[in-house]
C-alpha cells in the first residue's frame, strides 16, 4: 500500500510539472529515489541524468535518498560501469548477475554497499538517466522489489523527459520573445529614422546581435539593375574591407542569392560549391559559415542582399535564417517607405520650380520605379475625352480616349481605383494592340482628384508585364502609392491652370493699363487731328466759293480740290474707326451668331469669297463686348479673304465645351507654317499686308488683344499647306449653364 501511495504521489508531481504550482525537477526525482528506499528497506538510491549530446552522465543534478546516500568523491558512474551497460543494452543490471562487474569500490568501502542494481531511464529509445539502488547487506532483490523499482524507473524517466521538454519549450519561448522584441524594434526604426543607411545599420546590428555573427553587410541593387552596391557594413576587426560593387551575374555567394532569389545558410564555406564562389569581406580573413537573405518586394523584385558571416563552422541555424528573413522583410519595408518619402520630397521641389509637363514626365517615371511597373500613363480630362499628357511605354502624347466605356474613364467617373487582370482581352482598354505588343497584363488606374473639391482632372495608370522585371503586385500599398502620385499630378495640372489664369489676368491687366495710357494719348491725338484735318474741308469750301470762275476754267484744279476734300473726310473716318478699338469694353451677355452676321456685313468681302455659317444660333450666350467681338470676327474674315487672295470658302462653326463656347473660323487658303503660329499675333509681324483700303494691317494682333480683354483665348491650327483654322474660346454666360 505504501508503494502504491508513493506511485500516486510521483504521478501527481509529474503532472504538476509545467503548471503554475509545479513541483521542481529535483523535488520530483528525490520523491522517486525516496520511494525506492521505501520499497527496498535499508537501501539507498541515486538518480543521475544522462547527457546524450556528450554521451556522459551529468554530475548535476544528482539526487539521492536513504540512510547512507551522502555523496563521496569517486562515487559517480564509471565509464565501463553498470550505468553505461544498462543504458547501452536498455535493461536493468544486477551486480550479482553480472560476473564481470562489481560494485564501485568507492561506494563499497565508504558507503558500505554490498549489492547494486542499475535501472536505465529510457524514453522512446533515448536514454535520459539511470537509477542506482544499493543494498547494505548481502542478499538479492526480491521479485516484488524489482517490479516496483521498474515502475519507479518509468516514472523517473518521464520526469526527466518532461522536464527537458519544458526547458526546451521555455528556451524556445524566450528566444521567440527575444526575436519578437528585435522585430518590434526594427518596426519602430522604420518610422523613427528618415535616412535609409541609419535604418539598415540598426537592422544589421540587431541581426548580428541575435545570431552572434562576426560581420554583416547590406548590398542593394543599383539603378541599372546590374550590380550590388554596398550600403551598410558592420564588423569591428576589419581594416580594409572589400566593398566594391558585385555584378549580379558574377561569382560570389551574394550574387548567387540574388540570381536564385532564395536564402542560403552555409555551415562550412570550405564545402563545395561555396568554396569556389566565396568572396571574403576582407582579403586574408577566413570565414567558415555564412547566412545570406535576398531582399524582395511583394512583386518579387530584387532590391538587395543581407549577408552575415562567422569564423565558426555551423554558426547559423535554421532558426537564425527565419529570423534574418523577418528582419530582411523589415528592411524591405524601410527601403520602400524611405524611397517613397524621398520621391515625394523631390516631386514637391519640382512642383515649385518646374512647369507642369516636366513634373508629369517625372511622376510617370517614378510610378514605374516605385511600383515595379512596365509602363505608366497620365491623362488629363478635356470635355468628354481623356488626353494623354505623358507616358512610359510607347504611348503617343495627345492621344484621346473617351471617358465613357474606357478603363481610364471608369476611374474618373467612379472617382476610385480600377483594375484589370488582363488588358489584352479587356474590352474597356482602348489599346489592346499595344498591350499585346508589350505583353502588358494587369493594369491599375486611379483618378487624379483636386484637393479642394475632389473634382477629377484626369487619370494615372500603371501596367505590369508578364516578365518579373516589370510586374507589380496590385496590392493595397500599390494603390496608395499611385493615389499619392496622382494627387501630385493633379496638383501640377491644377497649378498650371491657375498659373495660366494668373498670366491671363496679368495680361489683361497689362493690356488694360496700356490701353488706358494709349487711350489718353489717342484722345488728345484725335482732338488735334480733328482740329487740323477738320479745317481742310472748310478751307476747300472757301476756295470753291471765292474762286468759282477759276475752278470752272481749270477742271484739273477743281478735281484736285474735290479729291483733297474726300481724302480728308476718309482720313477722319479711318482714324475714328481704328481708335474705337481703344474704347473701354463693357462686358455683357452677347449672342455669337449676331456678332458673326454683323462682321460678315462689315467685312464687305468680294463676291468670290463664300461664307458658310454653321448652327451658331443654338449656341448659348457668352460674356463679351458686342462691338469688340464683332471686330474680332471682322478681322478674321479680312485675314482669311487676304490669305485666299479674294477667292475661296470661309466656314464658321461653334460648339460648347464645359464652361466655354468655342467658335472656329476656317479658310481653304494655303495655310500658315507651324513655326509662325505664335509670331502672327505679334504687333511687329511683317506678314502679308492687308489689301483693304484704310486697314492698318495688324488685324491678328487686334484679334488676340481683344480676345485677351474679353477673357477669352485664340489659337491657330494649320499644317502650312491645307487651310487655316482660328479657334476662339469665350467664357459661357453663367445664366446659360
Amino acid at each position: 500500500m505504501a508503494a502504491l501511495d508513493s506511485l500516486n504521489q510521483i504521478s501527481a508531481a509529474i503532472n504538476r510539472m509545467g503548471s503554475a504550482n509545479q513541483a521542481s525537477f529535483e523535488e520530483t526525482l528525490f520523491l522517486i529515489a525516496e520511494s525506492a528506499t521505501r520499497v527496498v528497506p535499508s537501501a539507498s538510491a541515486v538518480i543521475y541524468v544522462y547527457n546524450q549530446e556528450h554521451a556522459t552522465f551529468d554530475s548535476s543534478p544528482r539526487v539521492s535518498a536513504g540512510e547512507r546516500a551522502i555523496p563521496v568523491v569517486g562515487d559517480e558512474p564509471r565509464a565501463n560501469g553498470m550505468g553505461v551497460r544498462a543504458l547501452s543494452q536498455h535493461r536493468r543490471v544486477l551486480s550479482y548477475e553480472e560476473t564481470d562487474l562489481d560494485v564501485n569500490p568507492v561506494i563499497r568501502e565508504k558507503a558500505g554497499a554490498k549489492v547494486a542494481a542499475c535501472f536505465p531511464l529510457v524514453v522512446a529509445d533515448q536514454p535520459v538517466g539511470a537509477l542506482y539502488v544499493f543494498l547494505h547487506e548481502e542478499r538479492q532483490f526480491s521479485r516484488l522489489e524489482l517490479l516496483m523499482l521498474d515502475n519507479f524507473v518509468n516514472q523517473a524517466a518521464m520526469a526527466i523527459h518532461q522536464t527537458r521538454q519544458i526547458a526546451s519549450v521555455q528556451r524556445d519561448l524566450a528566444r521567440t520573445e527575444g526575436e519578437l522584441s528585435y522585430l518590434r524594434r526594427a518596426g519602430l526604426l522604420i518610422f523613427s529614422r528618415l535616412r535609409l543607411e541609419e535604418t539598415l545599420e540598426a537592422i544589421l546590428q540587431m541581426a548580428m546581435e541575435v545570431t552572434d555573427a562576426e560581420f554583416g553587410i547590406f548590398r542593394l541593387v543599383d539603378k541599372n539593375g546590374e550590380n550590388l552596391i554596398t550600403r551598410v557594413l558592420a564588423g569591428e576587426t576589419m581594416s580594409h574591407p572589400q566593398v566594391e560593387a558585385l555584378p549580379l551575374d558574377g561569382k560570389s555567394i551574394m550574387s548567387w542569392v540574388a540570381q536564385h532569389r532564395r536564402p542560403v545558410c552555409i555551415a562550412d564555406l570550405r564545402d563545395e560549391p561555396w568554396r569556389n564562389i566565396y568572396y571574403p569581406l576582407e582579403e586574408g580573413m577566413e570565414m567558415r559559415s555564412e547566412l545570406a537573405i535576398p531582399l524582395l518586394d511583394a512583386s518579387g523584385r530584387l532590391e538587395g542582399v543581407l549577408n552575415l558571416e562567422s569564423p565558426i563552422p555551423g554558426a547559423f541555424s535554421e532558426q537564425d535564417s527565419h529570423l534574418l528573413q523577418a528582419l530582411a522583410t523589415q528592411a524591405m519595408i524601410a527601403i520602400q517607405e524611405i524611397r517613397l518619402l524621398d520621391a515625394l520630397q523631390e516631386v514637391a521641389q519640382r512642383l515649385l520650380t518646374q512647369p507642369c509637363q516636366p513634373v508629369l514626365d517625372h511622376l510617370a517615371s517614378l510610378a514605374c520605379d516605385l511600383l515595379n511597373a512596365a509602363a505608366s500613363a497620365i491623362w488629363t480630362l478635356e470635355g468628354d475625352d481623356l488626353v494623354l499628357q505623358t507616358s512610359i511605354g510607347d504611348y503617343s502624347r495627345g492621344e484621346r480616349i473617351p471617358v465613357q466605356d474606357s478603363l481610364a474613364g471608369q476611374s474618373v467617373l467612379q472617382r476610385s481605383a480600377v483594375t484589370s487582370q488582363d488588358v489584352r482581352i479587356d474590352r474597356r482598354f482602348h489599346r489592346p494592340d499595344l498591350a499585346n505588343e508589350r505583353t502588358w497584363v494587369r493594369a491599375l488606374i486611379v483618378p487624379m482628384l483636386t484637393s479642394d473639391n475632389l473634382k477629377p482632372v484626369g487619370a494615372f495608370g500603371v501596367f505590369s508585364a508578364e516578365t518579373e522585371a516589370g510586374r507589380f503586385t496590385e496590392s493595397e500599398w500599390d494603390t496608395k502609392v499611385l493615389t499619392c502620385l496622382a494627387y501630385y499630378a493633379a496638383l501640377a495640372v491644377h497649378n498650371a491652370s491657375r498659373q495660366e489664369e494668373l498670366r491671363a489676368a496679368q495680361d489683361q491687366h497689362a493690356v488694360a493699363e496700356t490701353f488706358a495710357v494709349v487711350g489718353d494719348i489717342a484722345a488728345n491725338l484725335l482732338h488735334r487731328l480733328n482740329n487740323k484735318i477738320g479745317a481742310i474741308p472748310v478751307r476747300v469750301q472757301g476756295i470753291q466759293d471765292k474762286c468759282q470762275a477759276a475752278l470752272a476754267s481749270e477742271p484739273y484744279l477743281a478735281c484736285n480740290l474735290d479729291e483733297i476734300e474726300r481724302s480728308a473726310e476718309e482720313a477722319m473716318d479711318t482714324v475714328r474707326e481704328s481708335l474705337s478699338h481703344l474704347h473701354p469694353i463693357t462686358l455683357a451677355l452677347v449672342n455669337v451668331a449676331d456678332c458673326v452676321r454683323a462682321a460678315v456685313t462689315a467685312a464687305k468681302l468680294p463676291a468670290s469669297v463664300h461664307v458658310q455659317i454653321g448652327a451658331l444660333d443654338a449656341l448659348p450666350e457668352v460674356v463679351a463686348g458686342q462691338r469688340s467681338l464683332t471686330m474680332v470676327f471682322t478681322n478674321l474674315l479680312d485675314n482669311a479673304s487676304d490669305a485666299m487672295e479674294g477667292k475661296g470658302t470661309i466656314t464658321i462653326q461653334g460648339t460648347v465645351r464645359g464652361d466655354w463656347v468655342e467658335v472656329s473660323v476656317c479658310d481653304d487658303g494655303p495655310g500658315i507654317a507651324p513655326e509662325l503660329h505664335d509670331r502672327i499675333f505679334e504687333l511687329t509681324f511683317s506678314g502679308r499686308a492687308s489689301s483693304r483700303p484704310g486697314n492698318l494691317g495688324f488685324g491678328l494682333w487686334w484679334v488676340k488683344t481683344l480676345m485677351t480683354r474679353l477673357g477669352g483665348v485664340v489659337v491657330v491650327e494649320s499644317d502650312g499647306q491645307c487651310g487655316t483654322s482660328f479657334r476662339l474660346s469665350l467664357p459661357r454666360a453663367k445664366e446659360a449653364l
